[in-house]
């Protein structure tokens, strides 16, 4: 789904820029449920988004990510609890909240034998906002800004998967929004097309759109977002600024040397978990809650190991995750 109401079918921002601590959320949702026969897809979801932040949606495939987004755009009403986007319940306040809202859900609907040109003029049309007036030269800088205005002209049954989410983008940013509602944007998109969506989000948010970004990359929630939120089974583990969340899961042990083997049985016994060698001379572990890591350098050089770099790096998104809920899933597609 894309664009807004009467719609007929469907790199570095640092944290914080453009969230304000005052201004209330943009998404808030309060004990948010939804049940499909004996299964609860969203459990109790207490949910907040900060005004201008690019807010990442995290969680595996199944999380419950898509149904809750699915509530918060009042495409489904929800089995308990309540939502508000733009401070506005939802969905009895559709009509006003919508139609400042872009979004692209589940794939775009589009007509396939029509151009992407004229996909976006049907959207553009179908917008009580928009003045008919300036539709050309809005569709024309809608495609230029996803790269599409080689292959306006293409019918879009033509188009390759990624090709379809620039089209979906391009119509949810055919005017103005003050929130962007995106779900897996860059489904089916190379790497190449991935930086230019991460780009396109980044700049939107110096521009003072609320971006809610739905993925299960790690990898895409850490390189552009100010702010997430983590789900699995269809509750929230945790939220917040990237850099906070982050900051609560200890390190990865990392330990440079030309004798792995030793290295790793040495780290064994002293309660190191989770090993993994890389590239042959570097082995990296999970160290234990309670461990000196004085005393395991220690124990490394007193049984003969050739130890050329010793420390904790930095946990990651992935680190996060992991330690909250013991899963994992894909890191970068």
């Amino acid at each position: 789904m894309t664009g807004s109401p009467g719609s007929t079918p469907e790199a570095d921002v640092s944290a914080g820029a453009g969230a304000s601590p005052d201004a209330a959320p943009v998404i808030e949702t309060r004990g948010l449920s939804k049940r499909y026969g004996g299964q609860l897809a969203v459990d109790r979801l207490d949910l907040s988004v900060p005004a201008g932040s690019v807010f990442g949606f995290l969680g595996p495939n199944g999380s419950g990510k898509t149904t809750t987004i699915r509530m918060l755009m009042g495409l489904i009403d929800p089995g308990a609890g309540t939502v508000r986007v733009l401070g506005h319940r939802m969905p009895d306040a559709a009509r006003t909240v919508l139609p400042q809202v872009g979004a692209l859900i589940e794939g775009p609907a589009l007509y396939g034998h029509l151009s992407g040109r004229d996909n976006l003029v049907r959207y553009d049309s179908a917008d009580p906002t928009a003045d008919p007036r300036t539709r050309k030269a809005r569709v024309a800088a809608a495609l230029d800004r996803v790269g599409l205005t080689a292959a306006a002209g293409k019918r879009a049954k033509a188009y390759s998967l990624g090709m379809k989410q620039r089209l979906g983008l391009a119509a949810a940013l055919l005017t103005p929004r003050r929130l962007l509602v995106l779900d897996e944007p860059t489904n089916g998109l190379d790497p190449q097309g991935m930086r230019e969506i991460r780009t396109l989000v980044r700049e939107l948010a110096r521009d003072g759109t609320t971006v809610f970004l739905s993925s299960h990359l790690l990898d895409e929630i850490e390189q552009v977002c100010t702010h997430a939120a983590v789900m699995a089974k269809g509750r929230l583990v945790t939220q917040g600024p990237v850099e906070d969340l982050a900051a609560t899961a200890r390190g990865r042990l990392a330990v440079s040397t030309p004798d792995p083997g030793d290295a790793v049985r040495v780290l064994k016994e002293n309660g190191v978990t989770g090993i993994a060698v890389e590239s042959g001379d570097r082995v990296t572990g999970d160290p234990p809650p309670d461990g000196d890591l004085a005393e395991l350098t220690a124990a490394l050089v007193g049984a003969g190991v050739r130890v050329r770099g010793f420390g904790l790096e930095r946990a990651s998104l992935e680190d996060v995750f992991m330690q909250l809920t013991g899963e994992g899933f894909d890191v970068t597609g």
